[in-house]
């Protein structure tokens, strides 16, 4: 009688404590993390100020009103042409159900402006852009693993200056898995120079500008072989010069080193 009394209290032990194991499960441990980087490729303008007062992210499988998850809420501005060379700010970044996602949704507020030449002008938003500009990137949260994103916000396309002498923005951004992207940086002399460093993937034109000492860093480029274009302010003294076959390599910056410019 003692060995079967025994066995019944073990078997509702065991029917317990696999009941704890499989119901007292914490939602937060089926979570993911997404961060979102901003970067820009730079322009001829003195500062472009940009309000974004939200980020969002799309859950596939969902319809197109429903399936949203905020990632920032609060309204922040930032001066786009501070964010090169290596330079970012962090829009977003929060904790997410692991599964697929489609696409993020970016919104641009009121009192975005630009300064040129020393004069500043309101940039006019899209209304397309107040209710959400829609960027189509289909990407995959992992349960406990962290996924992050660089939106590269293209100025040089997306000022519009008009006949009436308005300034427009039509947003160009290139989103890039910071996961499968790299670098390329160098320094190019003379520092009067002032050139403009160039390179090219698929139909993506990816652009900086050398700082006070000449440095630059060309960020975001998926793996692969490219060519830099180092174009010079003043082409009437300088040559142009191309770097080719460079290797860029996932979570890695290439240094090209010190390129001196040739004269004509």
């Amino acid at each position: 009688m003692k060995s079967i009394f025994f066995l019944a209290l073990l078997s509702i032990f065991i029917y317990f404590g696999c009941s704890d194991q499989t119901t007292n499960v914490d939602p937060v441990d089926q979570n993911g993390r997404l961060k979102i980087h901003l970067i820009d490729s730079p322009a001829q303008l003195d500062s472009v100020i940009i309000c974004v007062t939200r980020v969002e992210v799309h859950r596939a499988g969902s319809d197109s009103t429903s399936g949203w998850f905020v990632i920032n809420d609060s309204t922040r501005f930032f001066d786009l042409l501070q964010l090169t060379n290596g330079a970012s700010v962090i829009l977003g970044d929060t904790s997410l159900p692991a599964g697929q996602y489609t696409q993020i949704r970016l919104f641009i507020g009121d009192g975005s402006y630009v300064i040129d030449q020393g004069t500043k002008h309101d940039l006019e938003v899209p209304s397309g852009s107040q209710s959400g500009l829609k960027l189509i990137h289909q990407f995959t949260i992992e349960t406990g693993k962290l996924y992050e994103l660089l939106l590269d916000f293209n100025v040089e396309k997306s000022i519009v200056i008009t006949g009436n002498g308005k300034y427009k923005l039509k947003p160009t951004i290139r989103v890039t898995p910071i996961v499968i992207s790299g670098s390329i940086s160098g320094q190019v002399l003379p520092l009067y120079a002032q050139p403009t460093i160039r390179t090219v993937y698929g139909t993506d034109t990816v652009t900086t500008y050398t700082d006070l000492q000449g440095f630059f860093k060309l960020m975001g480029l998926p793996q692969g072989i490219y060519d830099v274009n180092i174009i010079p302010a003043d082409k009437l003294i300088y040559r142009d010069t191309t770097i080719t076959n460079i290797q860029v390599m996932a979570n890695q910056d290439t240094d090209i080193g010190e390129i001196t410019l040739e004269t004509n």
